[in-house]
């Protein structure tokens, strides 16, 4: 059964640092390009960033560019966020995602992604 689970979410003070982990099961998390969204109360979901299969590409939201690292671990089938510097403006419920398509790569768009996972809540606040 195809499934993303996300974890790794928390309270954390402004300049603080966090790892999401998005762990992937039913499928090889190589095979597919992953990305990381995420939506804060009363907004539209919006794409962080994004890594290409097999890990040859990646694109990053300008707000996160040089804070914000996405990397994969093909052994534990999972793809990880790391994230530096946070602001309160980071604050909201960051979600994993895969498209239908092996051959779909590397995008932030919301619409280009079929499979979410539940999400984990990330607050920046002092």
């Amino acid at each position: 059964q195809l499934q993303l689970v996300e974890s790794g979410g928390g309270l954390v003070q402004p300049g603080g640092s966090l790892r999401l982990s998005c762990v992937a099961s039913g499928f090889t998390v190589d095979y597919y390009a992953i990305g990381w969204f995420r939506q804060a109360p009363g907004e539209e979901r919006e794409g962080v960033l994004c890594i290409s299969r097999r890990g040859g590409n990646t694109d990053y939201a300008d707000s996160v560019k040089g804070r914000f690292t996405v990397s994969r671990d093909n052994a534990e089938n999972t793809v990880y966020l790391q994230m530096h510097s946070l602001k309160p403006e980071d604050t909201g419920v960051y979600y994993c995602a895969r498209p239908k398509s092996m051959l779909t790569g590397c995008s932030r768009r919301v619409y280009e992604y079929d499979y979410w996972g539940q999400g984990t809540q990330v607050t920046v606040s002092s």
